[in-house]
């Protein structure tokens, strides 16, 4: 066979990536096995993530079971919030509701305007402007609701951190509610009742929610103290999880448990709007809807009115029982985002020529400070990650915030090793205004002091990173060969569903693959077709990279690292690797021998293999059909030509001989001693 050349033979171009793979542990994946009847390489991804004990197994992959405590136990606040709520409904007083202009805050101010609409409140909303006002409760609109008559302001996905709005609707008499999910500031504002899961443990089942799970999980009390709960709980749960996807929240927790249960019903919505969508984004007819579907498909179209538009078009999208008016909603949403997808790649591509053209130096500077005027506040967010998944290192991206250009507004995205908003606080003084967490974050300041301010955080980058650092991680599972990907592994990896936050997706990477074809799809993307040793001669499996046109051609032999999709084509759905790592082999293949020997009357091949999981001994009869044994397992697989397999008790005589001859055959090949693989009782 043909031998991969070495890596320091090589010139090739391929992505600079850092790889991390999470190390075997095969006795907890074992235990984990064994109580769930996951496969191994599933067992392992489930110790990966830190669960170890098969209780909790259990638990992760039925959340139902799990005993959740009363949320009004947990958020010492929520009584009140009630009492609030339901006083202010019996005296017919104005509600109103101030939300945020992302997915999870339009998401938010939906469910509960369709909620307290139900339940016969008075309620209206507002949501400042991007473009104009910024994040969150300020005191234009609370001025607005006084002027207006409201008695009661609910705010979601926003108002810890809004001290002086909430003090002036204080001082006007309104009482106010914070529903939020953001990190607390050292001193919180003066509110009547506060509902954020940062004030709980972080071993609470609740305290990863995002603005929605707080806003779902007011507005179910409320209809639950009201007698109402079983009416609203289906629409509820429905805007929940659009929402909890869209902003990334970590599917752990009460998350994963309403999530997993909200996927379920989002095919067949009960929502107009929702119905409405789901036609414009091509899922109409889909059996099942996975995170993925959300976050890239209908998530994109919601978040795109908030960068580009009016969120009341969204807001009306998700509160109309009339499918005329929904679906010319969601047709706006539609063509919103293709004007989104233009700038995001306009923008895109003339960063990249900033950074290539210029004197910025990512690799010297270790963090990017890139600013250009004429482009939109909306979308620069965007092109920031995918200027952090090209050169590796964090962020900041910014354009003048008028004509004048006398200020510069942006947005950070990060890596692991670099904390955002720390870094902006090393620029304090510097910033009109800035605010964020470790993975993200947005600032404002001065165009005069923007070489101070890449001062100060290139020299905070050189405080936490390291050179190794500046490469994308590629973080993995386990190690699994191209046979172990079949319909069967891809129904168990959808047990671990819902995957995202907090639960990614299984990585695998195999080991010396061979590229037998590569073309370019749409200017952007790489097909390819793959096999390594474990395959059937002329066996191949198809893989594609997204965004890697700019790598081809990739070597002829590689180590692959790949998620596991499908692909559904004129009715047939296939497995299809989506490749997320590349590197060159850190090893040469060694092509296992193939022995033929004779068991009764027909002759038999066979070979030995040092499989990820334990050595493995297939034999292949004459009609194509194979037996594949690991180590130490009593039950083996048959593959059949159709690629169907089916489970067998190999301590069964006619399998114990067999795999003893076939055994027996190769120890006379290659050791002078016997060796035998063991078949477990």
């Amino acid at each position: 066979m043909v031998l991969p050349p070495s890596p320091s033979s090589v010139s090739v171009s391929l992505p600079q990536q850092r790889w991390k793979i999470a190390p075997a542990q095969a006795d907890a994946a074992r235990q984990i096995a064994a109580a769930t009847n996951l496969s191994p390489l599933l067992a392992q991804v489930l110790v990966n993530r830190g669960i170890t004990e098969a209780a909790d197994a259990q638990i992760f992959l039925q959340p139902d079971l799990q005993v959740l405590p009363s949320p009004l136990e947990v958020f010492a606040d929520l009584p009140l919030s009630l009492e609030l709520l339901i006083n202010a409904m019996n005296q017919g007083d104005r509600i109103a509701i101030c939300g945020d202009y992302d997915a999870d805050g339009m998401t938010s101010t939906a469910l509960l305007l369709r909620s307290l609409r139900t339940l016969g409140a008075r309620v209206e909303y507002a949501i400042p402007s991007r473009m104009h006002e910024g994040y969150g409760l300020n005191e234009r609109i609370v001025e607005d609701f006084y002027a207006s008559g409201v008695a009661l302001i609910l705010t979601v996905d926003n108002g810890i951190a809004a001290h002086a709005p909430i003090a002036r609707a204080r001082e006007l008499g309104l009482a106010v509610i914070i529903t939020d999910h953001h990190d607390l500031p050292p001193i919180l504002p003066q509110a009547n009742a506060i509902l954020n899961p940062k004030q709980i443990p972080e071993t609470s089942p609740y305290w990863g929610m995002a603005g929605v799970g707080m806003a779902y999980l007011l507005a179910l009390s409320l209809a639950e103290s009201l007698g109402r709960g079983p009416e609203l709980a289906g629409l509820l749960l429905e805007l929940f999880t659009l929402g909890t996807i869209a902003d990334l929240a970590p599917l752990t927790g009460v998350n994963r448990r309403w999530v997993k249960q909200g996927l379920q019903q989002l095919p067949q919505s009960q929502l107009a709007g929702v119905q409405a969508l789901i036609q414009v984004a091509g899922l109409s007819g889909a059996k099942d809807l996975k995170p993925e579907a959300i976050g890239f498909r209908l998530g994109p179209r919601i978040n795109a009115v908030g960068r580009l538009a009016d969120p009341q078009i969204v807001i009306e999208l998700l509160t109309t029982d009339d499918p005329a008016v929904a679906l010319e909603r969601a047709m706006q949403c539609e063509q919103i985002n293709q004007q989104r997808q233009q700038l995001c790649e306009v923008i895109e591509q003339e960063a990249i020529a900033l950074c290539e053209h210029s004197d910025l130096d990512a690799l010297a500077d270790r963090v990017l400070v890139v600013i250009q005027p004429g482009w939109h506040h909306g979308v620069i967010g965007i092109v920031a990650s995918r200027l952090v998944e090209r050169y590796g290192v964090p962020v900041f991206i910014g354009t003048y915030e008028d004509e004048s250009e006398a200020y510069i507004r942006g947005s950070a995205r990060s890596i692991p090793e670099f904390h955002v908003f720390e870094a902006l606080q090393t620029c304090n003084g510097l910033l009109t205004k800035f605010g964020g967490h470790q993975a993200a974050g947005g600032f404002s300041f001065a165009t005069e002091h923007l070489p101070m301010v890449r001062s100060r955080l290139r020299d905070y980058a050189h405080t936490c990173l390291k050179p190794e650092h500046l490469k994308p991680l590629v973080q993995i599972d386990a190690q699994a060969t191209l046979d172990q990907v079949n319909h069967q592994l891809y129904a168990q990896i959808d047990r671990l569903h819902p995957c995202g936050v907090g639960n990614p997706a299984p990585v695998f990477w195999s080991a010396n693959v061979e590229i037998c074809e590569q073309k370019i799809l749409s200017e952007k993307h790489l097909r390819l077709l793959v096999r390594d040793a474990s395959l059937r001669p002329g066996e191949k499996q198809t893989a594609i990279a997204w965004r890697w046109a700019t790598y081809f051609p990739l070597p002829q032999w590689v180590d692959l690292a790949y998620q596991i999709r499908t692909n559904e084509w004129n009715g047939e759905v296939s497995l299809q690797l989506e490749v997320v790592g590349v590197r060159l082999p850190t090893q040469a293949p060694v092509e296992p021998e193939i022995v033929e020997f004779c068991y009764g009357d027909r002759t038999y091949r066979c070979k030995r293999l040092d499989h990820p999981s334990g050595e493995e001994l297939r034999i292949h009869n004459d009609r194509g059909h194979v037996l594949i044994v690991q180590r130490g397992q009593r039950y083996g697989v048959i593959r059949q030509t159709n690629g169907d397999t089916e489970q067998v008790d190999v301590a069964q005589p006619y399998y114990f001989n067999l795999i003893r001859t076939a055994v027996s055959a190769l120890n006379q090949r290659h050791h002078p001693t016997p060796q035998s693989i063991e078949v477990s009782d």
